[in-house]
């Protein structure tokens, strides 16, 4: 069995700086080129970045050499975040072994992880199960995963899929509102129901583009906040400096927890 490195380098991370900044870059050769996605690495883990989240929801995503690529790039971990099969690659650090528990269809809740199964057990891939929970409006990930996404406004069903998530055993819920949802990404409501009854870490995602959705997810309990979209769309702008900002505010709202 692989040590689980990344594992505790999160886990530690958290104990002692209370939350953590990721990045999320989508390898899909349609928006962006090998050599602009490793230079969105190397700009996000300037501006302090904990991780590199690797993956997308859709089959453009060309995983192997992008992955490669970053973490040939960069000293922090680069950890696959996979949309289906083909998001596995022996290069990453460790992967995200996700579960979309609010899927319709068994494929998205079982299926893709067993036929990846043995690849990323041949690969010697660190993989932490990650239960993955997305709320409205969901956009792409929905769409493809065929996902019921939890309305806004019902914080206790997430909740009563997140208690069972840790109660399977999963390591990490992953509150997801969609890549580029608008509205300031999760509702600080679900995350904070969540966070009151839940003993494993929150992860949120999607529509946090600003210091104040950011915090505001922090304050109400997330431990790491992904940032993709917004790295995509300015970081390149301004060299980092406005995400060199959010990582620095998401830090001090952390450390006022530990």
């Amino acid at each position: 069995m692989m040590p689980e490195k990344v594992w505790k380098y999160i886990k530690d991370k958290i104990d002692t700086e209370g939350a953590l900044h990721f990045t999320l870059l989508d390898p899909d050769p349609l928006q962006i080129s090998t050599d602009n996605i490793v230079k969105l690495a190397q700009i996000s883990e300037q501006a302090g970045t904990d991780a590199i989240m690797i993956g997308g929801s859709t089959v453009f995503s060309v995983i192997d050499e992008s992955v490669k690529a970053i973490s040939d790039a960069v000293d922090i971990p680069t950890i696959l975040f996979p949309g289906n099969i083909t998001g596995v690659s022996e290069h990453a650090d460790a992967m995200f072994f996700m579960s979309l528990l609010n899927s319709t269809n068994p494929y998205w809740i079982i299926g893709a992880q067993s036929l990846a199964a043995v690849r990323v057990k041949l690969a010697g891939l660190e993989a932490i199960p990650m239960a993955y929970l997305l709320i409205s409006p969901g956009k792409t990930a929905a769409w493809v995963g065929d996902a019921k996404p939890f309305p806004r406004d019902k914080p206790k069903l997430v909740l009563m899929y997140a208690l069972a998530a840790e109660i399977m055993g999963f390591k990490l819920v992953y509150l997801e509102a969609g890549s580029g949802a608008e509205g300031g990404g999760v509702p600080t409501e679900i995350i904070s129901t969540v966070s009151q009854f839940s003993d494993i870490p929150i992860i949120t995602g999607g529509g946090f583009n600003d210091i104040q959705s950011v915090i505001g997810a922090v304050e109400a309990g997330a431990h790491i906040v992904v940032q993709g979209t917004y790295v995509e769309k300015q970081a390149q702008k301004d060299n980092g400096t406005g995400l060199a900002k959010i990582v620095k505010a998401l830090k001090e709202s952390g450390a006022k927890r530990v």
